[in-house]
């Protein structure tokens, strides 16, 4: 089953917006220097921000 190309265009757009959301979210934590709770191979990380802007 072929995805019509209006909807891999707004899937696209999705992601983008996904991408920039959570690039946003990682530097305004870091910038208090704070945590962020993620996932990990189904395991539970507390990690620090600027840890994840190194990546």
């Amino acid at each position: 089953m072929a995805i019509k190309k209006e909807n891999a265009e707004l899937r696209d757009k999705i992601v983008a917006g996904i991408k920039k959301a959570t690039e946003k979210l990682i530097e305004a934590t870091a910038a208090k220097n704070d945590y962020l709770v993620i996932c990990v191979n189904g395991e539970i990380k507390k990690v620090p921000a600027k840890e994840l802007l190194k990546k």
